[in-house]
């Protein structure tokens, strides 16, 4: 007799393309390691030990021990040399370049968690002596540090109503009547929500079964690309990062690169204005190049694929908007609260509250018992990145403290025969230059700002230019992060959706990366010389 198999009901089940259930996160599969990965992780941890014994105990560094007082710039640190004396406070720089090596050999190779380098990052300043022990820890109370974690308060209200997704839903079916129209949408969309969520990853997550089943809709599904499906998904993560890049509060490492320049320039810190002018215009303009290199360019749409491939697929779209039935009154608060904090971040100039502070009034309105909409168990805050951000706070202030981003600089400019007489245009161009690029490197958007805005920060000292000069244009870049797969968590996340190869993300990525550096050269001599932040390139 023959033998029966019971099938599970789920496996008899036929993959319907058009149900957006099959795209949780939690159903795609995982990104794996590489071989090559995997071995560096293993590496990774002794090589780290090495480093730190090398540079702190064993080798004799010449521009460390050539520091003097007359070539400090920083006041902290000439308070902090005297404090200590100069003997001290070169080994103090040892101290500081041994833990910053470390920890970038550490998260570059990923051979233990981010937040745990970060913790080994604060517990290596203190036990060294480079911050006194209350300094230190005081960093996880740095005011962007709480505006990050009040920014999850707030998305968290957006994403337990489900208001992200009804208007996500709502704005494809009122004007994706097309394809052309259906990219449109996705910009649009992409742009709102990096308004209220500082979470690239929560974003693309919210998105990413919509575009699927959009996809499915246009015949690309199953293992089926075609150049609809690569250009959807492309632009998506495209549009998931240049998004948060024309908003302040669009992700942590924007914040980041705030609180490293304030940390600097002392009681002038960006404003929410002050980015929005700046980096929004920068990001349209990207976002709509990205189409239509993308449509048009590398991977145009044949004309069977503009039109949808199944016919009234549009409407199980509309079926998923209609079952979350109507706008409920906790949508409309939450709604109200963060546009309410929004105006408040754009009128800082009239009323003068920082923006920590807004967000701080909107999340206890949110979570105000009776008035409010979420609970603190419904908050999703993200602790490994809150404390992976307080390590990249801790590493500022010990750069601060030493001075030795400066004195770097200085060596690495000289060696090569950068002087006085370099012009300016050629710093701006290296600088934002080497921010893209690392993008093609680095797998941390934290990790960059933390290396290159206070490079950025030290040539600007080094040469005489206000910080502002070199150091916001290069913060203005921290979003690239989409050429290849290992870039950012959403190019892993949106890499597992099979629609596009490595040499599709390359390609397209590349163009881009390509585009946005001539655009921020003309960005320099531009709009931020007309709102004062450079003095043009020529």
């Amino acid at each position: 007799m023959a033998e029966t198999t019971n099938l599970n009901p789920e496996e008899e089940k036929v993959f319907d393309p058009l149900d957006m259930n099959n795209y949780k996160v939690e159903k795609l599969p995982k990104m794996q390691k590489s071989g090559f990965e995997k071995w560096m992780a293993r590496l990774g941890g002794p090589l780290a030990i090495l480093v730190f014994v090398l540079i702190y105990w064993l080798l004799d560094i010449g521009f460390l021990n050539d520091i003097t007082a007359d070539a400090l710039t920083g006041d902290k640190a000439i308070k902090r040399l005297d404090t200590l004396g100069l003997a001290d406070f070169i080994r103090s720089n040892y101290a500081m370049l041994a833990i910053f090596a470390a920890a970038i050999v550490l998260w570059v190779t990923e051979a233990i968690p981010n937040y745990l380098t970060s913790l080994l990052v604060i517990l290596g300043t203190v036990l060294t002596g480079v911050l006194p022990q209350k300094e230190a820890f005081a960093q996880l109370g740095h005011p962007v540090m709480w505006l990050n974690i009040l920014s999850f308060v707030l998305a968290s209200m957006l994403v337990k109503t489900k208001v992200a997704k009804r208007f996500a839903l709502w704005f494809v079916l009122r004007f994706g009547k097309n394809a052309s129209g259906i990219f449109f949408s996705f910009i649009i969309i992409n742009l709102v929500l990096s308004m209220f969520i500082s979470a690239t990853t929560v974003k693309a997550t919210i998105l990413l079964p919509i575009f699927m089943v959009v996809a499915a809709i246009y015949g690309a599904s199953n293992g089926n690309r075609n150049n609809f499906g690569r250009n959807l998904v492309l632009q998506n993560l495209f549009a998931v990062n240049i998004g948060a890049s024309g908003f302040m509060t669009g992700s942590g490492a924007n914040l980041l690169a705030v609180s490293l320049i304030a940390g600097v320039v002392g009681g002038y810190t960006i404003s929410y204005t002050d980015w929005l002018y700046a980096a929004l215009p920068l990001a349209l303009i990207l976002l709509f190049l990205g189409w239509f290199i993308g449509a048009k360019v590398i991977f145009p749409l044949k004309k069977e694929e503009r039109v949808p491939q199944i016919e009234g697929g549009m409407e199980r779209l509309k079926e998923e908007l209609k079952a979350m039935g109507k706008v409920t009154f906790d949508e409309i608060k939450s709604v109200a609260i963060f546009v309410g904090v929004l105006l408040l971040w754009v009128t800082k100039s009239w009323h003068g509250i920082d923006e920590t502070t807004v967000a701080f009034i909107g999340a206890v309105v949110a979570l105000m018992p009776g008035i409010g909409i979420v609970k603190w168990n419904d908050v999703d805050i993200p602790w490994h990145l809150m404390l992976f951000s307080a390590g990249a706070y801790v590493l500022g202030s010990g750069l601060n403290a030493t001075d030795l981003h400066v004195t770097i600089v200085d060596t690495v400019f000289d060696s090569l025969g950068i002087t006085a007489n370099t012009p300016y245009w050629v710093l701006y161009v290296v600088l934002t230059g080497f921010m893209l690029i690392s993008a093609l490197v680095f797998s941390s958007k934290n990790m960059r700002t933390m290396i290159f805005v206070p490079i950025a920060i030290a040539t600007a000292q080094k040469f005489g230019y206000p910080i502002m000069s070199l150091a916001f244009p290069v913060a203005l870049l921290i979003e690239h992060v989409y050429v290849l797969p290992f870039n950012s968590k959403p190019a892993a996340l949106l890499y597992t959706t099979n629609h596009y190869s490595w040499s599709d993300t390359f390609k397209f990525g590349i163009t881009m990366m390509g585009i946005a550096w001539v655009l921020i050269l003309l960005w320099g001599e531009t709009v931020l010389k007309w709102l004062g932040f450079t003095p043009g390139l020529f």
